[in-house]
């Protein structure tokens, strides 16, 4: 059976919809938790498929957290391996620093369901299965565009959502994972963040109930789309 290794910062911050079309896939799902259960690079460089998974920290934040170090290194060794790697949020963060491009806070929070805006190489990849499908956004960081990358997607608020370094390796600012029967653990536990930036989760809970079912048909045809074609 094939493996695929998902780092995770957050406990409701997981796979989501995409664990269904890694399983069908013949995928073995493992989670390892930052900070807490170390990963070594045997470990990370033997999986199948490598994902990096989103969470309420900055990459720059290293002497905050000083695991994220590790994290970058590993995450800069699977990227030159060629073998496939899977960022969202934080995790597609961690692949811009890891090709040298740099991570900054953005313009605004960008909290909330809505569309992204899918450029040409996009519309021509697994992404397209995402066109005029609601996603949810959730992140304050954002990135420039990593050298020799193809833009795959954008939003008014941030202009870099989607890249791709190469075959098979793919970086998601948005969450096209997320599953809305879950919203809630993601509106407590983010409670703070709300609060402070004037975000109201009656509004996001409201677009989970109404948006969710688009969402997770999108989510997956896109998902057991990038896997057919991309991961090998």
């Amino acid at each position: 059976m094939k493996r695929c290794v998902a780092i995770q910062h957050v406990v409701f911050e997981n796979l989501g919809i995409f664990a269904r079309p890694l399983e069908e896939a013949g995928f073995a799902v493992s989670y390892v938790q930052a900070g807490v259960v170390p990963m070594t690079q045997e470990l990370w460089q033997d999986a199948d498929l490598a994902v990096v998974l989103g969470g309420p920290i900055g990459v720059y934040q290293d002497d905050l957290y000083p695991f994220l170090m590790d994290e970058k290194a590993l995450v800069a060794a699977r990227l030159a391996s060629g073998r496939p790697l899977l960022g969202i949020c934080l995790g597609a963060q961690l692949m811009a620093a890891a090709l040298d491009a740099a991570v900054y806070p953005g313009t605004a929070k960008e909290i909330g369901w809505g569309q992204v805006a899918l450029t040409p190489a996009g519309m021509s990849g697994p992404l397209a299965e995402l066109a005029g499908a609601p996603v949810l956004h959730w992140h304050g960081d954002t990135f420039d565009l990593p050298r020799g990358c193809d833009l795959l997607a954008s939003t008014a608020v941030t202009p870099h959502q989607a890249f791709r370094p190469g075959p098979g390796q793919l970086g998601l600012q948005f969450h096209a994972e997320m599953d809305a029967a879950f919203m809630e653990t993601w509106l407590v536990g983010h409670c703070c963040e709300l609060a402070a930036n004037g975000f109201d989760p009656r509004k996001i809970r409201e677009d989970a109930r109404t948006l969710g079912a688009r969402a997770t048909a999108a989510g997956l045809a896109f998902l057991r789309r990038w896997l057919e074609e991309e991961v090998r």
